[in-house]
């Protein structure tokens, strides 16, 4: 084996990152058009931060934290500074805010798309590189804001084709949590353990949760997460929180019963109540928006209500049993998360999707966009007219491109079939001659395939095939696109 061959790097993908061919980004192109106007619908106006922020910025407030850049993608500048791939929208957006606080109006709103890394173990749909769509108001600490955000986002999800009862906006709050903790006696050291192993009830069950709340759980790969190690009765306790759920008759006894009918559990359950009453009355109803005290969110930065938009109906997964696809959608109030940087706390709220986890479910729903059908134009001895056809069609409206590869018309057709064109226009010497194209129906002609047996049938029948006059050549395709 020569040098140069050993020296070749292997063509391999990092993992827990992907590639995305054409027609997923155009689907997920459609659906973050679809979810923008929305929110700008809503008045929310867009906003762009940097991929990097230096580490400090992102503070304490990493997934899965054990060491300083742990959770996170992270290099050092050229003057020895760490800086951090972000990790969400949230953060970046409170620096932000902070940096600009005198010029903002007050609530400060708006959303944000983008990129977000990390650094965790990947999985199963689980990637460590993903998009997400975040709509925040910063500055308002009315449960109006929450409650709009909860609406916004019951109306993007109806936006992209999803009916009400196949999700549902669920909604409660760390205050009540804390007055649990604070009542069973858990030491507050052990708070975001305890968050993270809430947050997995839905993808590791109630086992899971009571193993990462104790000594810990080793997962399928052998791989073993600490946990916090609470006692028996401090495990109950959570466990009987999170096992509430939603609301019923007698909610508010259950959380007085736990948190020894303390202020602050009480103040929290009258917001949440205060936060529903306003989607009640604004016709969202309780099969849309909801309190559900399994809902915590894994993340510490969070001080009040927090949000989750979870889907109801089952999907495959890749071994093509049926599951619950469960949460496409977070968030939730974060009063002290610009503090960090002027030492004043500002109010704050805000939702985010996850991108990929909501098209995911949305293609398996049957509900992903489709992008407009392909026309391509070929020809096999004057590439200037193929570009002048293909530029007709897409003054029509069309989508047309012309092929610029060999000149052999076999290759062109393979090239049109590979490519999932919907036509193809067809102009030879014979036709040119004529004044005529030839219009091939691709998606017709491999149901054809299929149906005909004989080469003598398969001539025979023109349905897949017609020939037109050259300046009827955008009508003619639009016919043939509509039948």
């Amino acid at each position: 084996m020569s040098s140069d061959k050993k020296s070749r790097p292997k063509a391999r993908l990092p993992r827990g990152f992907r590639d995305r061919p054409a027609a997923d980004i155009a689907a997920e192109r459609q659906m973050l058009e679809t979810i923008r106007r929305v929110y700008e619908s809503y008045g929310f106006e867009p906003l762009e931060t940097p991929a990097f922020e230096y580490t400090d910025a992102l503070g304490k407030f990493l997934p899965d934290l054990d060491r300083p850049n742990e959770g996170v993608f992270s290099l050092k500048d050229d003057d020895g500074q760490w800086l951090s791939l972000r990790y969400d929208l949230t953060a970046p957006l409170a620096r932000y805010v902070a940096e600009n606080f005198q010029h903002l109006p007050k609530p400060f709103r708006r959303y944000q798309v983008g990129t977000v890394w990390r650094n965790e173990k990947p999985g199963p749909g689980r990637y460590r590189e993903f998009t997400q769509f975040d709509a925040d108001t910063v500055g308002s600490a009315s449960s109006a804001a929450d409650a709009e955000l909860l609406m916004m986002t019951c109306d993007a999800l109806e936006a992209l084709g999803l009916k009400r009862g196949e999700y549902i906006v669920k909604i409660n709050s760390r205050e009540l949590l804390d007055g649990v903790l604070t009542a069973a006696g858990v030491d507050s050291s052990k708070r975001g353990t305890v968050l993270r192993a809430i947050d997995k009830l839905d993808r590791l069950g109630a086992d899971g949760m009571r193993a990462l709340l104790g000594k810990g759980r080793k997962d399928e790969s052998g791989d073993f997460t600490s946990g916090a190690e609470l006692s028996d009765e401090q495990i109950t306790s959570v466990i009987r929180f999170a096992e509430i759920g939603k609301a019923r008759d007698d909610f508010r006894k259950r959380i007085g019963q736990l948190t020894g009918f303390g202020s602050i559990a009480t103040n929290a359950a009258n917001n949440l109540d205060e936060i529903v009453g306003i989607c009640v009355r604004n016709e969202y109803e309780t099969d849309r928006v909801m309190i559900d005290t399994s809902v915590i969110r894994g993340l510490e930065y969070y001080t009040g209500p927090v949000f989750e938009a979870q889907l109801t109906f089952p999907i495959k997964n890749e071994r093509g049993n049926e599951i619950v696809f469960g949460s496409v959608a977070g968030g939730g109030r974060y009063d002290d998360l610009v503090a960090r940087f002027t030492g004043q706390q500002v109010p704050a709220t805000g939702i985010s999707i996850g991108v990929s986890r909501l098209l995911t479910a949305l293609t398996a729903r049957g509900l992903s966009p489709e992008t407009k059908p392909l026309i391509v134009v070929l020809t096999t001895d004057d590439a200037s007219r193929s570009f002048a056809m293909a530029r007709e069609l897409r003054e029509a409206g069309l989508r047309a491109e012309a092929y610029v590869g060999t000149k052999k018309f076999g290759d062109q057709m393979k090239y049109a079939d590979k490519r999932g064109a919907a036509i193809a226009v067809i102009e030879g010497a014979d036709e040119r001659g004529d004044g005529r194209v030839t219009l091939k129906d691709l998606n017709r002609g491999a149901e054809l395939a299929k149906e005909i047996e004989s080469r003598a049938e398969w001539l025979s029948e023109r349905e897949a095939q017609i020939t037109v006059r050259r300046d009827q050549l955008a009508s003619a395709v639009k016919t043939l696109l509509n039948r």
